[in-house]
């Protein structure tokens, strides 16, 4: 490489036959010293593995050029933990150096479909880097250079989840162009029988990771939301939760309580109406001319939260969780044909920068879900698990949120505790600590709002539907949330 103008004032740059006085020269003045053999840096400042680390792409293009960037590195996209890089070209080498090992292993270069990155350099298509990835290959430090089959299996369900049969088909149709160039017919077989199993056009025996398998029996499921979910139960599981008694008979009381789940449930989604306003509608069946869907809201709301029989149903197996779940939905959006009530979603939906589970891998993440749910023993810690789980995969068009806590109470209701009811003023925190479990798989603020919830309810006396909005009024419960004001626990009751 001749070390021209440009290449002086690079940050890294080699020293060759043609070059040698030069940097001889430079490195006696002070300008530039060594970091590695042959490899040079103008930078005097800085430690060797920093200014590597920043310049990584240029000094392998350096030090191994016209080679092909593959197996894990252009599977994952980076240095691996343990600083490797991996390669191949026409020899084999491991270069050490400050930060960073360059592991070249001998084999074919570029091939079809293989692109130019920087310098010299190649990266290996994907269909190359999963034939490289499928090769046995021995320990090399703390890292592999090949992730295995498993990994290779996790990446193609979620191609197929994302992009679907037609992209698997795909990387089939251009595996089997290149295998035989790299000599890799045998990794070829290996991943047709992978892709084949996924579409369901071969036996699912090979298969090993749960979400494949899940895939290839017609059952697919969220599996990143399902180590969510697996991070709120083993929370839940070693809680000591309180078991706040309340007796659920039909009567007053308990219709009191109903209309006021189905008040602020319907509140948070954002059909507001004055108090007693929501009371003339549940209570004396009047129906505001201007706004009928969003009265049909509360009122349908309130059919499932207030019928003593329905709300002590909970769920024993698969089959009986969607079975309750699709009808009390049904019920819930009566009001709102369109949104098409009791129908799990067809179309991805999303609130904010928050996309919700698949629409084709709504029922397996339910279902899946619903094995941790019966994992657990504790009638509080089921009630909140049912609740995120339904809100984290929001099934349906519309509903999710009022679904979820619909689910949630009837899991209370039929254990003899108190229910969870979200007020008006207390919705921001709700949110957020929805957020929090949602963002980063932490459910503490989540157990914290839902018990603080639980605790407010209650201390309230729902015997008497006036005295019962009076103690609410004086606790700030009707609020806005935007007044900042905040949930105010009363004395006990």
């Amino acid at each position: 490489m001749a070390l021209g103008a440009g290449n002086i004032l690079s940050e890294v740059f080699l020293s060759d036959e043609s070059t040698t006085q030069a940097v001889a020269k430079m490195v006696k003045n002070g300008v530039a010293r060594k970091i590695a053999p042959r490899l040079y840096t103008s930078n005097m400042v800085e430690p060797d593995d920093v200014i590597i680390r920043r310049n990584m792409w240029q000094v392998v293009s350096l030090l191994i050029p016209g080679s092909v960037i593959g197996y894990r590195t252009a599977l994952e996209g980076r240095q691996s933990d343990a600083g490797a890089i991996f390669l191949t070209g026409s020899y084999k080498r491991v270069l050490s150096l400050p930060g960073m090992e360059l592991i070249l292993a001998k084999g074919s270069g570029p091939v079809e479909g293989d692109v130019p990155f920087i310098g010299t350099l190649f990266m290996a298509s994907r269909e190359r880097y999963f034939l490289e990835n499928l090769q046995p290959t021995k320990s090399k430090g703390r890292d592999t250079r090949s992730v295995g089959k498993k990994v290779v299996e996790e990446k193609l369900v979620t191609i197929l989840k994302v992009k679907g049969d037609a992209e698997l088909n795909v990387i089939r149709d251009r595996a089997r162009v290149i295998a035989p160039v790299l000599g890799m017919e045998k990794e070829f077989n290996t991943l047709d029988g992978l892709i084949g199993a996924l579409l369901r056009t071969r036996p699912s025996k090979n298969l090993t990771t749960p979400a494949a398998v899940a895939y290839a029996n017609g059952q697919p499921y969220d599996a990143d939301r399902i180590e969510r979910f697996e991070a709120l139960r083993s929370f839940l599981a070693a809680a000591v939760l309180p078991a706040r008694r309340c007796e659920h008979v039909p009567g007053q009381a308990f219709y009191s309580q109903g209309f006021f789940d189905s008040y602020f449930s319907n509140y948070i989604e954002g059909t507001e109406f004055p108090v007693d306003e929501a009371m003339g509608i549940v209570f004396k069946g009047v129906i505001p001319a201007t706004r009928p869907a969003d009265a049909h809201d509360i009122l349908g709301t309130y059919r499932v939260v207030g019928n003593y029989q329905d709300m002590k149903r909970i769920p024993k197996d698969n089959a009986s969780f969607i079975e309750i779940l699709r009808h009390r939905h049904s019920i819930i959006l009566d009001g709102r044909p369109e949104k098409r009530p009791g129908e799990f979603k067809e179309r991805v939906n999303q609130a904010g920068s928050s996309v919700f589970v698949s629409p084709d891998l709504v029922r397996g993440t339910l279902e899946q879900g619903f094995g941790l749910y019966r994992s657990l023993e504790d009638p509080l810690a089921r009630a909140l698990f049912m609740m995120f789980m339904i809100a984290e995969v929001h099934p349906f068009d519309d509903g999710n949120g009022r679904i979820s806590r619909v689910m949630m109470n009837s899991e209370l209701v039929s254990a003899g505790l108190c229910r969870i009811i979200i007020p008006s003023v207390f919705r921001n925190e709700y949110i957020s600590s929805l957020k929090l479990m949602t963002n980063h798989n932490d459910p503490t603020s989540y157990v914290r709002v839902m018990d603080y919830a639980q605790e407010f309810v209650s201390r309230i006396d729902f015997s008497d539907l006036e005295r019962a909005k009076a103690m609410l009024a004086a606790c700030n419960a009707f609020n806005d949330p935007a007044d900042n004001e905040k949930l105010q626990m009363p004395l006990d009751n």
